[in-house]
């Protein structure tokens, strides 16, 4: 199974996304949920970061503008992108580790025009 984050899309400079994740399992039992984003050519940056304890952690890229959140009755996670920049252009993915099996996302395009 993989999944398929969704809401990317095109948005100006300082604009706001939202990007979903939807997972076919009991989040809850999740090792750790992630965001991940990569850029073509460059390598792959951990963006959002969600062990099991509930805790969250971003890269410092981000520097307080996005934001990761997780609904379990929906088993799904959410990456609110807020105050976005031409540097944010990527494809954007989910990763759901579980203690039997790891699952990547397809990714959802953002753009951000300047």
């Amino acid at each position: 199974v993989q999944l398929q984050a969704s809401g990317g899309g095109l948005v100006q400079a300082g604009g706001s996304l939202r990007l979903s994740c939807s997972i076919p399992e009991d989040i809850s039992s999740a090792n750790r949920m992630d965001w991940h984003r990569r850029v073509p050519g460059k390598q792959r940056e951990l963006v959002a970061h969600m062990p099991r304890d509930g805790t969250i952690s971003y890269g410092d890229f981000v520097k307080g503008r996005f934001a990761a959140s997780r609904d379990a009755a929906l088993n799904t996670i959410y990456l609110q992108m807020n105050s976005l920049e031409p540097e944010d252009t990527a494809d954007y993915y989910c990763n759901i580790l579980f203690s039997y099996n790891n699952y990547w996302g397809r990714g959802t395009e953002v753009t951000v025009s300047s």
